[in-house]
């Protein structure tokens, strides 16, 4: 089940949508649906996460917790609204447009997809925008 929580004024316009497509996604890379948790935050919570669990004192988008079990997929996807907006302006795309890459962008990494190395990072690229085509698709 795919859930969403809020500990900023954020909310999703369409959570069923959003829910649908994500469960399509996991389906169309032959994986099961577990329990996954969105978190919508601001820079200041998401930081705090960042220097406290991953020993990173910088700001980012997302940070997401894989408690995977074979092919189902479990996790904790925090998203900083603030960074998502940030980024869709340094991008030129629109809010709706990026943050559906940040919340894709966690699915893929407990998929297995990676973004340490080039080719990992283009790979990943190259999946978030065929996963994103799949939310204008009548489900």
């Amino acid at each position: 089940m795919i859930s969403f929580n809020y500990e900023t004024d954020f909310e999703l316009s369409d959570e069923t949508a959003i829910s649908n497509w994500l469960s399509q996604v996991i389906l169309s890379e032959s994986k099961k649906e577990g329990d996954i948790n969105y978190v919508f935050c601001d820079d200041e919570y998401l930081h705090k996460i960042n220097v406290e669990y991953l020993d990173h004192d910088t700001l980012t988008d997302i940070i997401s917790f894989d408690y995977s079990i074979g092919n189902e997929l479990h996790g904790d996807i925090f998203v900083s609204v603030e960074r998502v907006a940030d980024n869709a302006k340094d991008y030129e795309v629109t809010f709706d447009e990026e943050l559906k890459r940040v919340l894709v962008h966690g699915i893929l990494h407990y998929a297995g997809y990676k973004d340490k190395s080039e080719d990992d990072e283009l790979k990943m690229r190259q999946k978030e925008e065929e996963k994103m085509a799949m939310f204008h698709v009548k489900q």
